[in-house]
């Protein structure tokens, strides 16, 4: 479905992506992980066009979209869940959901909001209340309902887990679940490396922006270097 070719991206004079190639297959989950600053989240901003490459290749279903300006990247099926969230805050958490369906706008989109309704009962609760006053956690939930929203068939998620409470860790890897179980491709950024492989079909480790190595998530699982470096084992 996805296809990155030998990856260039520079902020200015700087490269920090050197060459970087990897493949999302259809229906499967893939993360990227590695240290902060191994280029992780440029990579998922080139492919979502907020940034433009300086060489390289990305393919999307066949098509190349390096280059391709936001909202025609959205448009060709892709959909991003960005870090820190990215809330629109004086909007309630129905405006919210109903913004990510944007592009559907002519279309009857109230069996999908049910369908996020119960995917997170919680926001049935905050419909009306206004996304900058949720918990880190709520809103973590409104950013994937949001993208969710846009019926992607490739969703990216950049550190879902960053900046909320443990418990609702482990309610965020049981979603990533679910949307894969529905056949969802997904592209995983994720500093919780050990959460990442639980949910992750596949893993390309980046450094200092390369790849480094990759594999299933199983044998990374179990490569020394992986659990030294980023299990604590």
């Amino acid at each position: 479905m996805l296809t990155v070719i030998d990856l260039h991206i520079a902020y200015g004079k700087a490269e920090v992506v050197h060459g970087v190639s990897f493949d999302v297959r259809a229906g499967e989950c893939v993360a990227l992980i590695g240290p902060n600053g191994a280029g992780k989240s440029t990579i998922l901003k080139a492919i979502c066009g907020l940034m433009k490459p300086t060489s390289g290749e990305i393919h999307f279903e066949g098509r190349s979209i390096a280059g391709l300006p936001g909202h025609e990247v959205a448009r060709a099926g892709i959909a991003m869940c960005p870090e820190g969230r990215q809330m629109f805050p004086e909007m309630t958490v129905m405006e919210n959901l109903q913004l990510g369906a944007y592009r559907r706008r002519k279309e009857n989109i109230s069996v999908e909001v049910e369908e996020m309704m119960v995917m997170f009962p919680r926001l049935r609760e905050r419909s009306t209340q206004l996304a900058g006053t949720l918990s880190g956690g709520e809103q973590e939930m409104v950013a994937i309902a949001r993208a969710l929203m846009a019926k992607p068939r490739l969703c990216i998620f950049d550190e879902p887990s960053l900046g909320i409470a443990p418990k609702v860790v482990d309610e965020i890897e049981k979603t990533l679940m679910k949307i894969k179980s529905l056949g969802v491709t997904i592209l995983l950024v994720e500093q919780a490396v050990s959460m990442a492989l639980r949910v992750a079909d596949r893993a390309y480790v980046l450094e200092a922006g390369e790849v480094v190595t990759s594999g299933s998530s199983d044998e990374m699982s179990s490569d020394p270097r992986i659990q030294s470096a980023y299990l604590g084992a």
